[in-house]
């Protein structure tokens, strides 16, 4: 680790979904050491069915951190992020996905197959799967209903009353453990609260790991609600659901939008259901959060993003502020 890395600091992320590399792309430009600890518990689509197919921890998500922190040039990665849309058995499956369940199969481990295709991409940092083995998402609703599965789980659009692992226990990665110990800076992306955020914090190394480690646990909220997930869920919802999961003493800091969502954004984002987060501040602090307020957002194809340089630049003053 270089003098100018010391000096910056260690900063982990945990998540996956489409928030986490967002946040990726940022900060593969400043100069800390970085990691991600990304979840394996999809099971739609082309992740679904080569972990059915081929018995792998789920490819989708770490293919999307593996393209956001690489740096190659922009025909290699639209080579590996590539969908096929024809072909009998490759309609539906990503280029990405293909070549990580191949080294699984090559290397005979699927952290050993990430590894060797990092380097080959160049990617910047680390990229731990939070488990080397397949694990199965099950949601309890509040009527007692449970349903398995990562992709059907927002289905029900019934409120949900917890998450948790099959086969139990899930054993995380060891590096993921450690890798959690010795960050000075630990963020918790966006996401699918239920869905691509919490399986990562459910297992039961990994949410110790955040209540012992010395380094601060910030929370980057999510921008709107989702159906199926969060529906009229405020930011203290959010926290709650995690603190409710993982316990006290795994979360420090929430980092929330301060600007208004624009009124055409919120028609747009209406049709599917989503509303903007309400930002309940009295309820944050009565949790004990330290609130940090940014604005950190941009508008993309009609679609609201975190601005990954905005974002990445205020996570990296944290390393120095808190």
């Amino acid at each position: 680790m270089s003098q100018q890395n010391q000096e910056q600091g260690n900063i982990v992320v945990i998540g996956g979904g489409t928030g986490m590399p967002v946040l990726l792309r940022g900060l593969k430009k400043q100069s800390v050491d970085l990691s991600a600890i990304v979840t394996v518990a999809d099971d739609g689509g082309s992740s679904g069915r080569l972990r059915h197919e081929m018995e792998i921890p789920a490819p989708g998500d770490i293919r999307n951190v593996i393209a956001a922190l690489s740096d190659v040039e922009p025909m290699l990665m639209d080579l590996f992020q590539h969908r096929f849309t024809k072909g009998n058995g490759l309609n539906g499956h990503s280029m990405g996905n293909l070549l990580l369940a191949a080294m699984t199969s090559v290397t005979g481990d699927f952290y050993t197959g990430i590894k060797e295709i990092s380097r080959v991409l160049n990617v910047k940092g680390n990229i731990y799967p939070i488990a080397n083995q397949n694990m199965f998402l099950h949601a309890e609703y509040e009527d007692g209903k449970v349903v398995v599965g990562e992709s059907n789980i927002p289905k029900a659009n019934q409120k949900i009353k917890r998450v948790f692992l099959q086969p139990n226990p899930v054993l995380p990665l060891p590096e993921a453990v450690n890798a959690i110990h010795q960050a000075d800076l630990i963020v918790i992306s966006p996401g699918s609260l239920y869905t691509s955020i919490l399986p990562n914090l459910i297992i039961p190394q990994i949410g110790q790991a955040l209540k012992e480690t010395k380094a601060n646990v910030a929370y980057v909220c999510n921008l709107m609600t989702q159906e199926g997930e969060t529906n009229e869920y405020t930011a203290s919802d959010h926290v709650q659901a995690i603190l409710d999961h993982v316990g006290s003493g795994c979360l420090q800091h929430i980092i929330m939008h301060n600007q208004p969502i624009d009124p055409s954004m919120r028609e747009t984002y209406a049709e599917e259901n989503a509303m903007p987060v309400e930002y309940d501040r009295e309820r944050l602090e009565n949790l004990g959060l330290n609130i940090i307020e940014a604005d950190i957002v941009k508008e993309q194809l009609q679609t609201l993003r975190h601005d990954t340089d905005k974002i990445a630049k205020l996570l990296v003053s944290l390393l120095s502020d808190l």
